[in-house]
């Protein structure tokens, strides 16, 4: 409550004087101050309160610069649907909305009627700024969401099953009957993929240039869209499935199986690095949170579940079928199944998703694709009779950072980007479930050190030497048995730990052969460099 009086304490109006400004900064520092500072006068030490006062001072620089950042780096505030009393936010429909509202966020409402040519998927560019359609009949073009304009449309006549954007919105892929062919802006296929097959899914990861497929034989195939090179290909074992969505936090592709599993997988790694039982049944979707820690799947056992990536855990189980998910980048998660699409909020922050919005669609219509447009409240929806868009208060980051995603880029801006995510291109290497580890000092062996060895040795040993011989018939029990039993349990004793230091040494001396034929001689000394054997 002290966050929502603060902001509504803030002048609507532009100040127009210092005081005013200074003012305006002071209530929006309050919110970054890490609390009261602390009483520096009690202290003695005057060289830890000299300490504490720096730091405290470099607080409230933080926070000054903070609020300056909000102020004119963040000029939009997001805003949700809010009841009144007893009412409820999923009973408003979108005519309601659409009288309340101005005439650019009216024209983000529409339909697009194609009945000859669907169902039809969806995907947008990371800036929002272009949309690509595909039609299962074969339509496929480009629009600019701006504008409302259509930039260029094409009929391949083949079955088209998936559309995704590469890098930006120069390429697109289209998994059609046969193979996934690359098109440019303009319409014209640059590559025929025939490696791929039949491809059912396709995804794209941004930071590493890599195109995921998965065909309809379960093969799961990683194609680096700078080189050609195929990064990996990948026998699933888990039978057909069109289920496939990336984590944006770390690029692991994960798949939803008809078994209720759901495996994850990268491009340096034959075998799945995790697999989990979601569901008692087939899953039929699979989605995640921006954040990367948060994952939705829904089954053909009707429920929707909300699964924590960290401990692999369930947050909670929803009653629900859906045949689509999708989350938003503020975290509002959409399902559709049918002609009926519901948007679920954690309005707690709890991770306790409930019911914030419905829309249906006319009847017949069945929902093949929901997709968040990035920057902007809108939904769009692909289904059997063509696509359309619905307004979702609170679904898009108000405030677009133009390093990022810009929408408005020009052609120049476009380039530098490109040539600079080129030089930032991360290889396949990095793509793990905790990428956070990528940097860090490795952690200390599980190899015990030199010391450690010997003094375990030592214990050893002397353990058998006070180790007491049992009594033997006579002429067994002479001194000269005694001292040749206890020196043949000492070396017994001492026996593995010498093996293993002979084959480190071995495995040391191999590599250093390794590395020495490795090394190019100069002309002058090649001749005395030692031959290989013949075979």
């Amino acid at each position: 409550m002290g966050d929502i009086e603060e902001n509504d304490a803030l002048p609507k109006n532009k100040p127009s004087t210092e005081k005013d400004v200074s003012d305006e900064l002071e209530l929006r520092m309050k919110k970054y101050l890490r609390g009261e500072s602390a009483n520096l006068e009690a202290l003695k030490d005057k060289k830890l309160k000299g300490q504490l006062a720096a730091k405290e001072q470099l607080y409230g620089k933080s926070a000054q610069a903070a609020a300056k950042a909000e102020k004119w780096l963040m000029p939009s505030e997001g805003g949700y649907l809010e009841a009144e009393g007893l009412e409820k936010t999923w009973r408003i429909k979108q005519e309601t909305i659409a009288h309340e509202i101005d005439i650019s966020g009216s024209r983000k409402q529409y339909d697009i009627i194609l009945p000859e040519l669907g169902p039809y998927t969806l995907d947008f560019t990371s800036s929002g700024r272009y949309m690509a359609v595909g039609g299962r009949k074969g339509h496929l073009g480009i629009v600019d969401m701006i504008n409302l304009s259509l930039i260029r449309e094409l009929q391949v006549r083949e079955t088209v099953r998936d559309v995704v954007f590469l890098h930006n919105e120069l390429f697109f892929a289209a998994a059609q009957k046969r193979y996934p062919y690359i098109y440019n802006r303009e319409g014209t296929e640059l590559h025929c993929l025939k490696e791929h097959g039949p491809v059912l899914r396709l995804q794209f990861l941004k930071n590493h240039f890599l195109l995921a497929t998965i065909n309809k034989f379960g093969q799961l195939r990683y194609q680096d869209v700078t080189m050609g090179s195929m990064v990996g290909n990948f026998r699933t074992g888990s039978g057909r499935t069109n289920v496939m969505q990336v984590n944006p936090f770390n690029g692991v592709v994960s798949l939803g199986h008809s078994a209720g599993t759901v495996t994850m997988w990268k491009p340096t790694s034959s075998a799945p690095l995790v697999k989990m039982l979601c569901h008692h049944g087939p899953v039929s979707a699979l989605a995640f949170h921006s954040n990367g820690h948060l994952m939705a799947t829904a089954g053909k056992d009707k429920k929707v579940k909300l699964w924590d990536l960290r401990k692999f855990e369930v947050l909670q189980s929803l009653p629900g079928h859906a045949n689509t998910l999708d989350f938003s980048q503020k975290g509002l998660l959409a399902c559709g199944n049918g002609s009926l699409i519901q948007v679920l909020r954690d309005v707690s922050g709890t991770q306790n998703y409930s019911r914030y919005m419905t829309h249906s669609m006319v009847k017949g219509y069945q929902v093949e694709k929901l997709v968040f447009r990035p920057y902007e409240d809108v939904l769009g929806i692909g289904h059997s009779m063509g696509w359309s868009s619905i307004l979702i208060p609170g679904a898009g980051e108000p405030n677009f950072d133009s390093w990022v995603a810009n929408p408005f880029e020009t052609s120049k801006q476009r380039r530098e980007k490109e040539i600079r995510t080129l030089l930032d291109k991360l290889p396949p290497e990095t793509i793990m479930l905790d990428p956070s580890k990528i940097g860090t000092v490795k952690p200390k062996g599980e190899m015990p050190t030199k010391k450690e060895r010997e003094a375990e040795i030592e214990a050893a040993v002397e353990a058998t030497k006070g180790m007491k011989l049992k009594k033997k018939t006579k002429g067994r029990n002479k001194p000269g048995k005694m001292i040749q039993k206890k020196q043949e349990a000492v070396a017994r004793v001492k026996r593995p730990y010498m093996e293993q230091k002979i084959q480190e040494e071995e495995k040391m001396s191999r590599k250093k052969q390794k590395t020495i034929e490795g090394v190019e001689l100069p002309k002058s000394l090649q001749r005395f460099a030692r031959k290989k054997a013949s075979s």
